[in-house]
């Protein structure tokens, strides 16, 4: 292990400890008791709050209520994190509380002039596609502050132009295409729900909580499959592969081979849903199962031919 990435390596051991001694260091890196103590003055030279202890059992500490001393990142680390913060700005909202642009202006002041012109060369030639969209999502903290407290809330929502409260335990925030969703399960019906944040219109956090988190991910998809589910196996030529990969959902698995079919369920209601999924994939499909489905995608595609023969 190179010193720098011992270094860096320390400060993190160290964060979490409040005293320690040299043989901890000397175990942990296989070094001897002089490196031990030049890495000691360069993580003090590097702003680390170590005092020490003299006498006969004497030991480090590190002061508290101390911040992690600075990490050093190569150069290829610093374009990653910051072209990792730059897809942050597809997003309306995030769930923290923070300007993209002001969070850019710190990031650019830790960095070189020459580095600052290497970042922004790359900027014109590394492009991330983002949908691009105005929906405000208000609670996303809220949201995810409740899910850190394994707490339920009290929610209202926008659905159809009418205004409908749910209690709901949430366990998990995405998002695609520049939208956030959070998901959680509603308490009265004990059903798995997926909620558009921007039209959650109010949210109150409340002291229950039903499940932990991990509880929650566990039993998710136990939780969303109903007791009258319907299986579906749907066969797809190879180039509907990459489109099952942009997108498909916790329900669905794929099995490639010799022929590749797509399998899983959905829950009475959901069948339309399911429907327009399969027409993304258009004539890659080869077969559907159960005949039901095959008839609703049939019948959705007939509709938007007579909608086009009309206008």
């Amino acid at each position: 292990m190179k010193k720098s990435e011992r270094l860096n390596d320390m400060i993190r051991y160290l964060n979490n400890l409040e005293y320690f001694n040299l043989q901890d260091l000397m175990t942990k890196y296989n070094i001897s008791k002089s490196t031990a103590l030049r890495d000691i003055s360069s993580l003090e030279q590097l702003g680390m709050p170590i005092f020490s202890e003299h006498g006969r059992n004497g030991r480090y500490g590190l002061l508290k209520n101390r911040l992690l001393s600075p990490i050093i990142f190569s150069i290829d680390e610093v374009y990653a994190l910051y072209f990792a913060m730059l897809t942050l700005e597809s997003y309306q909202s995030t769930p923290f509380h923070l300007s993209v642009h002001k969070l850019n202006e710190k990031f650019e002041n830790c960095l070189s002039q020459h580095q600052i012109m290497q970042i922004h060369k790359m900027k014109k030639v590394l492009q991330f596609e983002v949908t691009q969209h105005k929906n405000v999502s208000r609670y996303l903290d809220k949201i995810l502050k409740s899910i850190l407290h394994e707490c339920s809330c009290k929610i209202h929502y926008m659905k159809n132009n009418q205004q409908k409260s749910f209690q709901v335990q949430f366990f998990k925030i995405s998002a695609r295409y520049g939208q956030w969703y959070a998901t959680g399960i509603e308490i009265h019906s004990n059903q798995y729900r997926v909620f558009r944040c921007d039209r959650i219109t109010s949210i109150e956090e409340e002291l229950t909580s039903h499940f932990s988190i991990d509880e929650l991910i566990n039993l998710s998809l136990e939780l969303y499959q109903s007791e009258h589910h319907i299986d579906f196996e749907v066969e797809i030529a190879v180039q509907g592969v990459d489109i099952f990969y942009k997108e498909h959902y916790p329900s669905m698995t794929i099995e490639v081979g010799d022929q590749t079919f797509i399998k899983g369920f959905y829950n009475h209601g959901e069948e339309e849903f399911i429907a327009s999924y399969f027409m993304k994939y258009g004539h890659f499909v080869l077969s559907v199962q159960p005949e039901s489905l095959k008839q609703i995608i049939q019948a959705k595609v007939e509709k938007l031919l007579h909608y086009y023969q009309q206008l």
